[in-house]
C-alpha cells in the first residue's frame, strides 16, 4: 500500500469515527434530563419534595448550562474541542451514577455534574461541525439534532415502565442512561487520539474579533435559544403532569411525552437542511412558531383525547424544528469555527438562564393557582416571543 493510499484510508477512518462520535455525543445531550420528567411524581413522593423543588432536577442543569457555556468555549479554544468534550462525557457518566443514589444531596449533586458535562458538549459540538464540515453545516446539524431527538424521546417513553413495570425503581431507571454516555466516551477517546489538525473539508476564513455581547444579532439568537429552551424543558418536566390532570395514567402520559419528541424527529432533520439552502430563515421561524401557538392553545382548550393528540403533534414538530433551527443559527450566523463556538457559548449562556427559569416558574404557577391554565397561557406567550426574536435571528447576516 502506498503512502498516499494509507493516508486516504486513515482520513476515511477518522471521518467515520468523527461522524460516529458526533452522533453518540448527541445521544447524550438530553436523555439524562428527559428521563426525569415521567418520574417526577415518583421522585417527589419518595424523597418528600415539593413541586417547585423537584422542578430543580430539570432547572439545575440549565443553570449550569448558563454558567458553563462561555467557559466551555474558552476551554475548547485552549485545549481543543475534542479533548474538552471527552471530559464532558466523563462528567455526564459520573453525574448519572451519583444522581441515582437515594439521597437528596447526591440527587442534586449528580444533577449538577450532569449539567456541567452536557453544557460542555452542547457548546462545543456546533464548533466541531463548523470546523470539520464547514460546507455541510445544515446537513451535519440535521444529523446530530435528529440523533439527539431519538434518544431523548426514547428516554421519556421507557423511563417510567423501567421504574414500575420492571421494578427497577427510579434510581436504576435513571442510571441506565450512563450506558450511551460510556459508549460515546469510548469512541471519542479514539477521535481525540487520532485528532487531525485540519478540517475534513478545507475552508480558510479570516478570524474576526467581534464582540458578540454587543451584537444585536447575537442577542436575538440568544433570546431565540432561550425562549425555545424554556418551552422544551417545561414540556419535558410538566407535560406528563398536565396530561395526567386530564385523566391519563402516568404511564400513558410518559409515552405521550415520548411521542411528542418522536413526532418532531423529521422536523429535526428537515429544518436545518432547508435552513442551509435559504439565505433567510424567517419563513421557517414563522411556520414553527405557528405550530407552537396552535399546539399549546389546543392543550388549553382541548377536552378530549383527539384534540390533545393533535395538540401534542403540533407541539412536537414545533419543539424539534425550533431547536434544530436555533442550532443551525450558531453555524450559519458565524464566519469561522471559533466564532461559532463563541456564539454558541454566548447564546447558550444567556439562553439557558431563561430556560432554567421555566420548570421552576411553571411549577410555582401551578402551586399558586392549583390549575394548569396559567402555565399553558405562559407557554403561548413565549411562543409568540420566539417568533418575534426569530425574525431577527433569521436574517441573512453574520454576527
Amino acid at each position: 500500500m502506498s503512502l498516499e493510499q494509507q493516508e486516504i484510508r486513515e482520513n476515511q477512518l477518522y471521518k467515520f469515527l468523527l461522524i460516529t462520535g458526533i452522533i453518540l455525543v448527541a445521544f447524550n445531550l438530553r436523555p439524562a434530563i428527559t428521563s426525569v420528567g415521567p418520574l417526577m411524581s415518583t421522585i417527589r413522593d419518595d424523597l418528600g419534595l415539593s413541586n417547585w423543588s423537584v422542578g430543580l432536577l430539570t432547572s439545575l442543569p440549565l443553570i449550569v448550562f448558563a454558567i458553563m457555556s462561555p467557559i466551555s468555549a474558552k476551554l475548547g479554544n485552549r485545549y481543543s474541542n475534542e479533548v474538552v468534550m471527552l471530559f464532558g462525557l466523563i462528567f455526564i457518566i459520573v453525574g448519572i451514577a451519583t444522581r441515582s443514589a437515594s439521597t437528596i444531596i447526591l440527587l442534586f449533586a449528580g444533577t449538577l455534574l450532569i449539567g456541567v458535562g452536557i453544557a460542555v458538549c452542547n457548546v462545543l459540538l456546533p464548533g466541531v461541525i463548523k470546523d470539520k464540515f464547514p460546507l455541510k453545516v445544515g446537513l451535519m446539524t440535521s444529523v446530530y439534532s435528529t440523533s439527539m431527538g431519538v434518544l431523548a424521546a426514547a428516554a421519556s417513553g421507557i423511563s417510567f415502565p423501567l421504574a414500575s413495570n420492571y421494578n427497577l425503581g427510579w434510581q436504576l431507571a435513571l442510571l441506565i442512561w450512563a450506558i450511551p454516555a460510556f459508549l460515546a466516551m469510548i469512541v471519542w477517546l479514539f477521535v481525540t487520539k487520532n485528532k487531525q489538525g485540519k478540517s475534513t473539508e478545507t475552508q480558510f476564513l479570516t478570524e474576526t474579533n467581534t464582540n458578540l455581547w454587543r451584537s444585536p444579532l447575537a442577542w436575538q439568537i440568544a433570546f431565540y435559544m432561550g425562549f425555545q429552551s424554556f418551552q422544551f424543558y417545561v414540556v419535558v418536566t410538566w407535560l406528563p403532569e398536565i396530561l395526567h390532570s386530564t385523566g391519563m395514567t402516568m404511564e400513558t402520559a410518559g409515552w405521550m411525552l415520548s411521542f411528542t419528541q418522536f413526532i418532531g424527529i423529521p422536523a429535526s432533520f428537515i429544518v436545518p437542511v432547508l435552513a442551509g439552502k435559504f439565505a433567510s430563515q424567517r419563513i421557517l421561524v414563522v411556520i414553527m412558531g405557528a405550530f407552537s401557538v396552535l399546539g399549546y392553545s389546543g392543550l388549553l382548550l382541548g377536552t378530549n383525547y383527539v384534540t390533545m393528540l393533535i395538540s401534542i403533534i403540533f407541539i412536537g414538530i414545533a419543539l424539534s424544528g425550533t431547536f434544530s433551527l436555533a442550532l443551525t443559527f450558531l453555524g450559519l450566523r458565524a464566519k469561522t469555527a471559533k466564532q461559532s463556538s463563541a456564539l454558541s457559548g454566548m447564546a447558550q449562556a444567556f439562553g439557558y438562564i431563561l430556560a432554567a427559569v421555566g420548570p421552576i416558574f411553571i411549577g410555582y404557577l401551578f402551586d399558586l393557582t392549583k390549575a394548569w391554565t396559567t402555565p399553558i397561557v405562559t407557554l403561548i406567550i413565549t411562543s409568540i416571543l420566539v417568533i418575534v426574536v426569530g425574525l431577527g435571528a433569521g436574517r441573512n447576516k453574520y454576527v
